[in-house]
């Protein structure tokens, strides 16, 4: 049922003034019969109205729920990224605060570094950035420590060597000087041997008669 001036459905207001006009005295001379179609068609209305009511009702309260949905699911995200947030900002704090071993190693000079470091190690790009500056020289470091070592192995190896040579050599001169002593002993033993037997050849010489 269309309003008669504007084309537009009645309001559940239109439809109670209807109601109450039809049984005001204005209308009791009319039809019984028509005054009951139109009071049936304006129940029927009126029903329509507030199904139309509930259903509005329903599907208001269902958007309200999706939306409080949405905006708990919004809100618990939010809190999620906030959590996520200090818990970055606390990590980050960490690593400032933390005191790396490299602090500690003592590193060749930066005028060290530029004059000994190999040439794409020492680039003006690696100058420009303090972070790769670092590294660079944290690996030239390790590089140069592991050339030292290395060289230091070397030597001790070559100090085992000599040593081990040194003590062969000394043992040969222990066993030739005791070669030369034992010669000398048995020289000494002969020689008085000798100049035993040498009296005793003289003494018999001078008492034979010539």
């Amino acid at each position: 049922m269309l309003d008669s001036d504007n084309g537009v459905p009645p309001s559940t207001d239109d439809v109670f003034d209807k109601l109450r006009d039809l049984v005001s005295p204005n209308h009791l001379p009319q039809d019984v019969a028509a005054m009951h179609i139109r009071a049936m068609a304006l129940m029927g209305r009126l029903k329509a109205l507030h199904r139309a009511s509930n259903t509005a009702t329903r599907i208001r309260k269902e958007a309200t729920s999706e939306a409080r949905q949405e905006m708990d699911h919004s809100h618990l995200g939010l809190q999620n990224l906030l959590y996520e947030k200090r818990h970055l900002e606390r990590e980050i704090e960490k690593c400032r605060q933390f005191a790396s071993i490299y602090q500690d190693v003592p590193l060749y000079s930066l005028e060290e570094f530029k004059r000994l470091a190999p040439e794409e190690a020492r680039t003006e790009d690696v100058f420009a950035d303090e972070h790769q500056l670092m590294l660079n020289r944290l690996s030239f470091e390790l590089a140069e420590r592991q050339r030292l070592d290395l060289k230091r192995k070397e030597l001790l190896q070559q100090k085992e060597e000599l040593l081990k040579e040194s003590k062969t050599k000394a043992s040969t001169m222990d066993s030739v000087k005791a070669q030369i002593d034992q010669l000398i002993k048995s020289a000494t033993d002969t020689r008085k041997k000798i100049e035993v037997f040498v009296p005793s050849i003289q003494g018999t010489d001078d008492a034979t008669p010539g």
